[in-house]
């Protein structure tokens, strides 16, 4: 049986995608304009075409040719477009420049005549002067033929099994006489909001996550590479079962990759000064350390919210990752990806800073995956098991500065490179850390 397609904007490293994979549909193409992200898609993703450029003057037939899929019914665009979302006096926020990529995101679907679509975006968007551009991102598409689930509604991914406290603003519609799909419902309660009613079983905590790696510290080889061969693993409950495919239900409706499950991966260690790892070592479990404001995980409860620092444009700091819950120290770019939802055998850049913003700029692959199958329901198919096993792709897409990510994409260079900072900069970027990680709190 053929499975439905999807195509993936502004996608980033692909969560999701990874979300849409494992409910049961096929990512036909995946468009993004960071060729750093865009190679990491490929690796992760050897079967999607990647169109590392703009959704800007990029055409539904364009898509369609690269992706392979001639005229074939489009079941699903999904993506999150970046906007400002200002309501300006005497203009319509739809018009403002700032918001122009939500504009094509719009304009894409429509092309394309997709039979669904999902929207999301930050919370933030649904209150105050940013409602009156949801409103016309809502009008929008009625004006082209799409029906619009209402009330929208904002989900959380810890409501859908990832270990974190995550919101985002899921916006579904379906073109008119279609099926409009439905918002899932939680699977499980909240890690550490007390027991469980009984009706839902409880969700995964921050330990249920991370328990069970190896301790980055442990290995010198983490200080020059992103991974070691190591059989330090400790033993996985039923979370890192699932993460690490022990359990084969772990890939869910997805494709099964051929991967190296005794390599811990994306794990570069951080090395801190004695006087952080004191003071990280006093802060108790839930609280932010009073002078960097890095929040420390609860091992029975949720982490906070995962930022993606920002982009080299404003300077290119780092997320704020917050501190190990058992060890002094922030979490690696593997345990963010833990409390993401993402599985094992996905790799990020090789990087700490590219690996960290590809995360926290991401949606959470369980939460992309219980939204999927809520729309593949909505189409009435049932999900199925595909049979073939992928190879990954080369290690060296996971390696590329943005010059190299470029060439090897077959663009030129549209994002500046990192800007590295050093004495009175260094520390100007801990005090933006720290801003960044008490907001993120």
């Amino acid at each position: 049986m053929t499975r439905p397609i999807g195509i993936d904007l502004f996608a980033g490293a692909g969560g999701l995608s990874l979300g849409f994979e494992q409910a049961g549909f096929d990512n036909a193409a995946a468009v993004e304009i960071d060729p750093i992200h865009a190679c990491v898609h490929r690796y992760n993703f050897p079967e999607t075409a990647v169109l590392a450029r703009s959704v800007v003057g990029l055409s539904g037939r364009t898509i369609r040719a690269q992706a392979g899929i001639g005229d074939r019914p489009v079941d699903v665009v999904y993506g999150g477009a970046p906007c400002q979302g200002f309501s300006l006096i005497g203009q319509r926020a739809l018009e403002d420049p700032r918001n122009s990529l939500v504009k094509e995101f719009v304009r894409i679907v429509t092309e394309l005549g997709a039979r669904r679509f999902v929207f999301e975006n930050v919370k933030g968007l649904t209150v105050g002067k940013h409602r009156a551009f949801l409103d016309e991102l809502i009008a929008a598409f009625q004006s082209r033929g799409y029906a619009i689930r209402l009330p929208w509604r904002v989900l959380n991914a810890a409501d859908f099994g990832a270990p974190q406290d995550r919101e985002r603003l899921i916006l579904l519609g379906a073109l008119e006489g279609e099926t409009l799909p439905d918002y899932p419902e939680p699977v499980c309660t909240r890690a550490g909001r007390g027991p469980s009613d009984g009706r839902l079983p409880a969700g995964p905590n921050c330990a249920d996550a991370l328990d069970d790696l190896p301790d980055a510290d442990g290995f010198d080889e983490l200080l020059v590479s992103d991974r070691v061969l190591t059989d330090a693993w400790g033993d996985a409950g039923g979370y890192a079962r699932l993460m690490r495919c022990i359990d084969p239900s772990g890939w869910y409706y997805g494709y099964k990759r051929r991967w190296e499950p005794h390599w811990l991966t994306s794990s570069a260690r951080t090395e801190h000064s004695a006087i952080s790892q004191r003071r990280f070592r006093e802060t108790p479990p839930g609280e932010n350390e009073p002078v960097s404001r890095f929040f420390k995980l609860p091992p029975d409860g949720l982490c906070n919210t995962l930022r993606a620092g920002t982009d080299s444009a404003r300077g290119a700091f780092t997320s704020p990752r917050p501190i190990h819950y058992r060890y002094p120290r922030c979490v690696t770019v593997r345990e963010m990806a833990r409390l993401h939802g993402y599985p094992d055998w996905f790799r990020f850049h090789v990087t700490k800073w590219h690996g960290a913003r590809q995360i926290g700029n991401s949606v959470p692959p369980p939460l992309g995956r219980a939204v999927a199958a809520a729309v593949l329901r909505s189409l009435g198919v049932k999900p199925s098991r595909p049979r073939p096993v992928l190879s990954l792709g080369e290690p060296h897409l996971l390696e590329f500065d943005m010059s190299a990510a470029a060439a090897s994409c077959g663009v030129p260079v549209v994002i500046g490179r990192r800007d590295r900072k050093s004495g009175a900069k260094k520390r100007k970027q801990e005090e933006i850390e720290a801003a960044l990680c008490a907001s993120a709190g």
